[in-house]
């Protein structure tokens, strides 16, 4: 089924109207729509984001409507709706447009003054740097992410025995996208995890991967909108099964909890019975001034009226009455004053807890006191400007920790890019007083130099890391700080932050890849820093995450300012014909994403190790931080298999393998040839038009030529547009433009092209020179005179005052001017509700597709729509 829903959008003084059609509407696995590259769920309404240099649209409405097919299949229509025509009438006299509003307001005293500071703070807080005195704490990641946890014990309601395995389960909700990290104890790994929704019935289903581990990491991409409600409701349930001869099952459900934030040490706790069907969780956290260790028991299947202790090697150390109900199964309590031994057994895990009953038939459960564990990375990215004393040398710094049971913490350390030899590698505290620094550890002996120049690496373990030092650790305090002979204080300086598990496996099996300035060619004397995990699936897409310390913030106040940071992806030669590709704009310190259809010669750059992530700015457009990657491949004919919605990036087309691209649901066939999904191509029959295949539907824009000031123009023999008399064409040196994907030779003014919408008259984008920068601005509507204008054409950007006698359109004219007297189709021109059948070159006349010239919303096999031409494939 195709859907096809109107849109008349109205951004800037810019009319457009959009055939939506399959461009906004699809049919997924998960129940939701895609719109723009974003996966949106049932019933979420949004304002489209258009990109730079327009942005979001506050004006067009949409909505993800569900439908119901025949078979009963639940899946989502985008609509969208111009929302200008509901604004109610202003009462004043000067009205003024707010930002992020759409309709027009009377100004009430200072409120456009605190709507400007707001937004003034906000951009200042995005672009601050991260060192000692303003660092990310645990508080401040807290509003983004939601976190649940869940006690998964024994079903006791079932005629098979009851499994006396217990598991902790967390979960951490970020956007539509549910994360979850699972210990297990005293059963073998299980096989699949299902979650259950408010009826009993399955939502969701992972299938476990074997390992040797009690840790299973998993995530559960796109929740719908219903299914995000009951997990907010706490109406979720989780269950793992077994696939072994005991077929062990353990259910539990998902809760929100007050002290997962503060959480830093844990314990599960089990009971020796067989098929006991009990268990619980243990959460502590000490306190940030006093010894004092305080924890929250969840128990399942036993309501103690009897006491809790702890213990040391069955030897009693502290002993607190508890008394729970099964209303209520949390018990809280605080252990005060631990001594220096309770403290050293803590850190060791050598601590156990234990709840008993009161009666002849006691029971008890019990488990060992741990430090936090989960499928989270401790890791830190080391900047010069992020040491004591900030400086620019384009160096990096790059650690991956690993805190074990025994309170053991592994570190991998990589520097590269110093400016002289390193003397001394540290894990401190923030100082109290610049003059004074809190070190805690002394890893330099564990740092090996290399051959290069400035560059180095520290493998090693701190066996006694103290309790108080593993709860600020898990808490985001702790810094690394590199010395070096020229900065004897610090050069490098990162702070050790958990990075949350987003289910990119890379991290748990790789190392990072160091980006820095030095890296660049030529190289960049900056302070800031970064590390890349990159890896390539099974179906050839490349999955990435970005982090990155100390990017510079930029002065431009052009569109495109708002960027904090482009990522791309190349070869190692810096030649003007390399490849390389986009991976994404973003904001703060990190990125992440998938970039599929990759082409052919990339892939084999990644696999021979010839290619680089390259991070730039507006300050360093050319590259502010790089890194050389290696992923070993076997992707010989690029990228394949089915494409993949996902959430949170843009898909970006490249290269297939013909007989895959013909299994693509998605595929669009046109001129005899298959394209994939968001390819976009210059078609066989008129070259002065661009195609972009979108869900089967193929949309052919003519290319819309910018006004010129210049006195005298020359209409090249291989052009659609005039150009400047003076201009150069096919200088090397020019701008590669991503909208489509097209070089441009430097001075050049073209008007942008953004799929799925088509050419946009209201920007005009131009090769600034040699510097290979593209600048898109919008245009400036003149000021009109006339109480009502209008707008002549539907893809007129400004509105002009009515004239007496318009003169009528040439019809060399009218595929330019968007006229709507007559449609071009080829060389031919034909006249409103003619019908016809294409004839394509050596093919033919198409008899399976019917044409017509129709200004009207309405069609069926092929439509012209202000010539604006789309097709579908039968």
């Amino acid at each position: 089924d195709v859907l096809v829903t109107s849109a008349e959008y109205d951004f800037v003084g810019c009319s457009k109207r959009l055939e939506v059609s399959s461009r906004c509407s699809c049919l997924l696995s998960q129940s939701g729509c895609s719109f723009g590259g974003r996966f949106y769920s049932l019933e979420d309404t949004w304002h489209p984001d258009l990109g730079e240099p327009f942005g979001v649209m506050h004006c067009v409405m949409c909505h993800c409507e569900p439908q119901r097919s025949r078979r009963g299949k639940v899946f989502g229509k985008v609509s969208c709706r111009n929302m200008k025509q509901d604004c109610p009438d202003p009462t004043c006299d000067d009205p003024v447009l707010l930002p992020g509003h759409c309709c027009k307001t009377c100004p009430k005293g200072n409120a456009q003054m605190q709507m400007c500071e707001c937004v003034s703070e906000k951009d200042d807080d995005l672009h601050k740097s991260y060192n000692d005195r303003s660092y990310i704490s645990s508080e401040e990641n807290s509003d983004r992410d939601t976190d649940f946890v869940a006690v998964l014990t024994g079903v006791t309601d079932s005629w098979l025995p009851s499994s006396s395995g217990v598991a902790r389960a967390r979960f951490t909700l970020a956007r539509t996208s549910l994360t979850f990290s699972i210990t297990f104890q005293r059963m073998n790994r299980p096989s699949l995890i299902t979650f259950l929704d408010s009826e009993g019935n399955t939502a969701f289903e992972f299938r476990v991967p074997q390992a040797d581990t009690d840790m299973i990491c998993g995530v559960w991409k796109n929740l719908p909108k219903s299914h995000l409600r009951q997990l907010e409701a706490e109406q979720l349930r989780v269950s793992m099964t077994t696939a072994d001869n005991k077929k062990e099952e353990i259910q539990g459900k998902i809760i929100k909890h007050r002290a997962l934030f503060a959480e830093t040490f844990s314990a599960i706790l089990t009971s020796d019975e067989v098929h006991s069907g009990m268990g619980g969780i243990a959460m502590l956290t000490l306190s940030d001034t006093e010894n004092n260790l305080h924890f929250i028991l969840i128990l399942q299947g036993l309501v103690p009226h009897g006491s809790l202790k702890l213990l040391y090697r069955q030897h009693l150390l502290r002993e607190i009455q508890a008394n729970i109900s099964a209303d209520d199964s949390d018990f809280a309590e605080v252990l005060a004053d631990l001594n220096s031994r309770e403290l050293f057994w803590l850190s060791r895990g050598q601590l156990q807890i234990s709840v008993e009953t009161e009666g002849q038939n006691s029971r008890q459960i019990s488990g060992y006191i741990s430090g936090k564990r989960s499928c989270d990375t401790l890791q830190s990215v080391m900047s010069s400007g992020s040491a004591l004393t900030p400086g620019k040398t384009g160096g990096v710094g790059s650690a991956v920790f690993t805190l074990h049971h025994n309170g053991s913490l592994d570190f991998q350390v990589l520097v590269a890019g110093l400016s002289s030899a390193v003397v001394g590698m540290t894990i401190e505290m923030k100082p109290r007083r610049r003059s004074k620094r809190s070190v805690l550890y002394d890893i330099t002996a564990d740092f090996s130099a290399t051959e290069e120049r400035g560059s180095g690496r520290a493998l090693g373990s701190c066996g006694r890391v103290e309790a108080r030092h593993i709860h600020m650790l898990l808490q985001n305090e702790l810094f690394i700080n590199i010395a070096t002979a020229e900065q004897q204080e610090s050069e490098l300086r990162g702070q050790i932050r958990m990075l949350p598990y987003n289910g990119l496996d890379a991290r748990q099996t790789e190392l990072p890849v160091p980006l820095a300035g030095q890296f660049v060619s030529p190289p960049v004397r900056t302070g800031a820093a970064g590390h890349a995990w990159v890896s390539v699936d099974e179906q050839c897409h490349l999955h990435y995450e970005i982090v990155v310390n100390g990017l510079s913030k930029s002065e431009d106040t052009s569109v495109s300012a708002h960027l904090h940071g482009l990522a791309e992806i190349g070869e190692m030669d810096d030649s003007s014909t390399n490849h390389k590709r986009l991976l994404t704009g973003f904001y703060g310190q990190q990125a992440q994403g998938v970039l599929k259809d990759i082409s052919v010669e990339l892939l084999r750059h990644l696999d021979e190790g010839t290619a680089y992530i390259q991070v730039s700015t507006k300050m360093n457009p050319r590259g502010e931080i790089r890194g050389r990657i290696h992923v070993p491949n076997s992707c010989e004919l690029g990228s394949r298999g089915e494409v993949v919605e996902e959430a949170e990036f843009d898909d970006l087309v490249f290269v297939r393998d013909p007989a895959e691209l013909r299994k693509d649901p998605h595929t669009c066939f046109f001129e005899g040839e298959h394209h994939a999904h968001g390819s976009q191509w210059t078609p066989q029959y008129n070259t002065c038009f661009t195609c972009t295949c979108q869900k089967k539907t193929v949309i052919c824009d003519p290319v819309i030529c910018p006004a010129l000031s210049c006195p005298h123009t020359i209409q090249p023999e291989d052009q659609c547009c005039p150009i400047c008399d003076g201009e150069k064409l096919g200088d090397p040196e020019g701008c590669y433009f991503e909208g489509d994907q097209k070089m441009h030779a430097p001075g050049t003014t073209w008007h942008p092209f953004v799929p799925p919408f088509g050419y946009i008259k209201c920007a005009v984008c131009t090769c600034k020179g040699s510097t290979g920068e593209v600048h898109c601005e919008k245009l400036t509507c003149p000021p009109l005179t006339c109480s009502r204008p209008i707008r002549r054409n539907p893809s007129d950007c400004c509105k002009e005052c009515p004239a007496e006698d318009t003169p009528p359109l040439e019809d060399d004219e009218m595929m330019q001017a968007d006229g709507t007297r007559h449609c071009k189709f080829g060389n031919n021109y034909y006249q409103n509700s003619e019908h016809w059948h294409p004839r394509v070159p050596l093919v033919g006349e198409m008899k399976c597709i019917t044409c017509w010239c129709d200004p009207a919303k309405t069609h069926i096999f092929y439509h012209v729509i202000r010539n604006k031409m789309l097709y579908k494939s039968v």
